[in-house]
């Protein structure tokens, strides 16, 4: 019989069902969820109107190219277009986080003509060869070299490292404003600023990408919106899709124009059950007031940790934006993880020290509260 090939570690538990933001395995046992599939489960396991359109998708047309026009693509752009700023005039849909990344890559070379693209320290951006090749940590790197060449690493929430390294021969910068697998590391308002300001000044495109940020999760649409800076491409991916595996890259009008026809195609990318996946999911966006949950309970959720942890000498710092959220310990955090699962709370670590918390928006102060409790008796018994 057929093995899966597990790059991650096994957590030791099989997951039978799930519904808001709880799981239960094959035994019975209820977990709070605040893994959510690496932030993918942002609207809760099972969100019934994203579950709704994609049934009735699959009962119309699964498959269709994007060669052929369908109606649900049309709906779900006219769902996006209130959920993006106007200068974004394009949007092409793809699979997965590395994938739109890769992309964005792609189109800032084809669209300015330049090779050169610049990084940052602590960055996460997925695992393709493109998408590797402006991620940080040299682990991932391991034994597949050589990359994509013309990359250039600089030092994240450097301003001046910012103003000497990004110069006229720069096809593109490439950003997480919230670092989530380097550690939930937060950029400075100083930092996003001048990224943009530099990329205007040098002709480089700024590529946000907020596959994990983005669509809800820290507190606003777009992690951008609350710099007060719009990037010339936009990377979204995870939450998006209501739990369908999908993600996007918009683009604005001129960047899009400089695209020859036949520059990028993908077999699934914009299929008519990821639109309609998108479409609701954008629809329970905008319905529920998702971002004004997220924001609230995000805070919420930081400052009872912060009350419960600020004395524990296991604990260096709580930080985080929405409902992304860091807590860096000073140690290892997989002896935590693994309390806490056993404490019936799913969470996955980030950096080398890092528990990070991407709960659903549904998240109550009671599952906050039972949360907390569990963190403080988790880092406690093994600090």
């Amino acid at each position: 019989m057929l093995k899966y090939l597990r790059f991650y570690e096994d957590r030791g538990i099989c997951i039978e069902r799930a519904e808001g933001q709880y799981v239960w395995d094959v035994h019975g046992r209820v977990f709070l969820d605040m893994h959510t599939g690496h932030g993918v489960a942002f609207l809760g396991h099972r969100n019934p109107h994203v579950i709704k359109a994609v049934l009735e998708q699959l009962e119309k047309a699964p498959v269709a190219s994007t060669s052929f026009n369908t109606r649900v693509r049309e709906e779900m752009l006219e769902a996006l277009s209130k959920l993006v700023p106007g200068v974004f005039e394009y949007a092409y849909l793809l699979n997965s986080g590395s994938e739109a990344v890769d992309f964005a890559l792609q189109v800032a070379r084809r669209a300015t003509g330049r090779k050169k693209i610049v990084y940052f320290t602590g960055s996460f951006h997925g695992r393709t060869m493109g998408s590797l090749s402006v991620t940080s940590n040299p682990r991932y790197k391991r034994g597949v070299d050589p990359l994509i060449p013309g990359v250039h690493q600089l030092k994240f929430n450097d301003v001046v490292g910012v103003e000497e390294g990004v110069k006229d021969d720069v096809a593109a910068v490439v950003v997480e404003l919230v670092q989530g697998e380097g550690g939930v590391n937060i950029a400075t308002r100083d930092f996003a600023r001048a990224l943009k300001e530099r990329a205007e000044e040098t002709g480089a495109l700024l590529i946000v990408d907020e596959v994990q940020t983005g669509f809800g999760r820290t507190g606003s649409i777009w992690l951008f919106e609350q710099y007060g800076i719009t990037p010339d491409i936009l990377v979204a991916g995870k939450a998006m899709g209501g739990g369908f595996p999908v993600s996007a890259v918009f683009l604005s009008g001129d960047v899009a124009s400089r695209l020859e026809k036949g520059a990028h195609g993908s077999t699934f990318g914009g299929n008519p059950v990821a639109c309609a996946a998108v479409k609701a999911a954008s629809e329970v966006l905008i319905r529920d007031a998702v971002t004004a949950r997220a924001r609230d309970m995000g805070e919420q959720l930081i400052n009872v940790l912060r009350s419960a942890l600020g004395d524990n000498p296991a604990v260096r710092e709580i930080r985080g934006v929405g409902l992304m959220v860091g807590i860096e310990l000073r140690y290892e955090p997989t002896s935590v993880l693994k309390c806490l699962q056993d404490s019936g709370v799913l969470a996955l670590k980030a950096g080398a020290t890092v528990v990070r918390l991407l709960p659903p928006y549904l998240l109550t102060p009671r599952d906050i509260e039972y949360a907390v409790s569990a963190i403080a008796k988790c880092t406690c018994r093994v600090s």
